[in-house]
């Protein structure tokens, strides 16, 4: 646990050295993912992938909106198509497919 704490303590130092737009978009972008994204969000390699992203674009001289567009939500999405996600679990359980509870 305190591995972890250590990891996402430096993973924020890394958020908060990125320009102030890019912070805003990364902590919507946070917000929406940690609403309906995957699974191994805390653990996966998908936050970290962003800030790298991020990193890139800021050394390349872009803007944010450059790199993700003016819909942040549909980057998003567009990032976890294939990830599954705690909709994706709860749908499942609902509609009583095989390896389900029936409610």
């Amino acid at each position: 646990m305190v591995e972890g704490k250590k990891q996402w303590r430096a993973h924020m130092a890394r958020v908060k050295a990125l320009p102030p737009d890019y912070q805003i978009v990364y902590k919507e972008m946070q917000r929406y993912l940690f609403k309906v994204g995957p699974v191994d969000l805390p653990d996966g390699p998908l936050l970290p992938g962003i800030v790298d992203f991020f990193e890139e674009g800021v050394a390349a001289g872009r803007g944010v909106l450059e790199l993700t567009g003016t819909d942040v939500a549909a980057f998003c999405d567009g990032l976890i198509t294939d990830s599954p996600t705690y909709a994706d679990i709860y749908q499942q359980s609902i509609s009583g497919k095989p390896g389900t509870p029936e409610r």
